[in-house]
């Protein structure tokens, strides 16, 4: 039979955390000393991935994150890192960044790209009172198909004079926006009404990461201090598409030791937020999250988050997104929300399974608005950095529809390098019992006839052990053509269903089929319309 469609599907429920990760590791590039990585899945076409790195690194794939091409991105002025990759609601990708300009990054640039990442226009910048500095931009397009749809948004960092200590220099957070598909930012505005300093630690804002609402609402927090040893993550919003602000800002949560703080091997390290909304149509749509890392104590910092249900008037208290016992180091947080199921998924550095600073990559699941998570490692070894060599200041990670894909950056020989893990969840897939059966079934499919949905459920068995097992369910038409896959990967043991909806599908007999090593079994079910 011909395949039509290949997809990897890899699907874990449950892991131990000392056990090695599942999920096929991928190294998108180990040339180049990168760090900082941003990666972004492009909605309109999962298959077609681009990351970058700093300072002025490209990564792109068309397959979905197996194999990937490097470039470099150029344009009108020198590319200086803080790389944010984004799309836009047509599927261009845009890749934000700061420029060395007359002076040191003194404005901001993007460039779009129209073909997957393959090649890049020469870029749109802006500067903002020069010759201050641009610091720390992160941006989000409007996707609610509203008014403003397809508006993008982004914020950032400005310094009177970085890295300096006179107490005449401060820093603030500013925003701008488009409104022209990224070809002009305008609108400018001051968003924190209480500044810092500049030196780039606790007592300077920092960590501006823009979200849309449902309604196009955007809202940004950050970090930053509210007097002597009182650190915030402060919140603002906007209901009309950046024009006007709340005009106090509201303060989401308190972080304990600040932003900046020390990891064991690592040459700087923070805990700075990320800002999320869910616009999807799950049971927490418009719930605003924060995700951060916070200190429970001397080499003991937590991965957190707090949500707000009010459009950010009052917040959670703090959840704490790792689950192992306390006093281990987990730092470099990211988060996103897969827009299409409401699930959240965070990416951060783990020493749980360490005494020593060895450091593994893990990967924490909510699919419950942030109530509770899931951890596994995702990682599939364990690296060991150096405080001599600089490893950015956060990682990332993307969701669309059941497709993730996190970047991280990893040490070996000191040779840094830059992954991904091929990380794919069925969507739809769910579980129906805590019973593990004891041997492998696929149930006849109800109703049948159908029109046009109908459940198939099937069992995965714990013979040969508990691990997951690789599984391939599959649809076929009558002449034998492969026309959908509904699984092909791994799942835990347990018994599962699954609705197929065929509405764009003909009238017809088809067959699907459960595989998984010498076992296989087809049943026929009919279509009609």
């Amino acid at each position: 039979m011909k395949t039509t469609i290949a997809v990897i599907l890899l699907f874990i429920l449950t892991i131990s955390i000392n056990s090695q990760s599942s999920y096929t590791n991928i190294q998108i590039s180990g040339t180049g000393g990168p760090n900082e990585p941003s990666i972004c899945i492009n909605p309109k076409n999962t298959m077609q991935i681009v990351a970058g790195a700093n300072t002025d690194k490209v990564y792109r794939s068309s397959n979905g994150g197996l194999n990937w091409t490097a470039s470099t991105l150029t344009g009108t002025y020198t590319v200086w890192g803080d790389p944010c990759i984004i799309t836009d609601t047509l599927g261009n990708f845009f890749y934000f960044h700061l420029v060395n300009g007359a002076s040191f990054i003194d404005r901001m640039g993007v460039n779009k790209s129209t073909n997957g990442g393959a090649t890049w226009n020469a870029g749109t910048y802006w500067q903002f009172n020069p010759p201050k500095q641009q610091d720390k931009e992160w941006a989000i397009t409007d996707w609610t198909n509203g008014p403003r749809g397809n508006w993008m948004y982004v914020a950032w960092t400005e310094f009177d004079n970085y890295g300096v200590s006179n107490p005449l220099d401060s820093s603030r957070i500013l925003f701008a926006r488009s409104t022209d598909g990224g070809a002009t930012f305008t609108g400018v505005k001051r968003l924190s009404r209480y500044g810092g300093n500049c030196v780039d630690e606790d007592y300077t804002t920092e960590g501006s990461v823009p979200a849309v609402g449902p309604n196009g609402e955007v809202y940004v927090a950050w970090s930053g201090p509210l007097g002597i040893n009182n650190f915030k993550i402060f919140f603002d919003r906007s209901t009309d598409g950046g024009t006007t602000w709340l005009e106090n800002d509201i303060v989401a949560g308190t972080q304990r030791g600040g932003w900046d703080y020390v990891v064991a091997g690592i040459y700087r390290s923070n805990g700075l937020p990320i800002t999320l909304c869910d616009i999807s149509n799950s049971p927490y749509r418009g719930t605003i999250y924060v995700n951060y890392t916070d200190s429970a104590g001397p080499a003991d910092h937590d991965v957190m988050l707090i949500k707000s249900t009010d459009g950010g008037n009052t917040w959670s208290s703090p959840i704490r997104i790792n689950d192992d016992p306390a006093g281990k180091e987990q730092f470099f947080t990211w988060m996103t929300i897969d827009q299409v199921t409401g699930y959240l998924y965070c990416i951060f550095y783990d020493r749980r399974n360490y005494t020593n600073t060895q450091t593994d990559v893990y990967m924490a699941r909510s699919t419950d608005g942030g109530t509770t998570w899931v951890n596994e490692r995702v990682s599939s070894s364990p690296f060991t950095p150096q405080s001599n060599i600089f490893f950015g200041d956060y990682t990332n990670i993307s969701a669309h529809n059941g497709v993730v894909r996190p970047i991280w950056i990893r040490l070996v020989s000191g040779t840094l390098s830059v992954w991904t893990a091929i990380i794919n969840f069925p969507v739809g897939v769910e579980p129906v019992s805590t019973e593990i059966p004891s041997s492998f079934a696929l149930k006849q499919n109800y109703p049948n006839p159908f029109n046009p949905v109908t459940r198939i459920d099937f069992d995965v068995p714990a013979t040969g052990g508990n691990d997951s097992k690789d599984i391939t369910i599959k649809i076929f038409d009558v002449s034998g053509k492969e026309t959908a896959v509904i699984v092909d990967g791994k799942l835990s043991p347990g018994s599962y269903k699954y609705e197929w909806d065929a509405s764009s599908y003909p009238s017809g007999v088809y067959f699907y089929q459960l595989s998984s090593g010498s076992f296989s079994v087809t049943k026929k079910m009919i279509l009609t319309k």
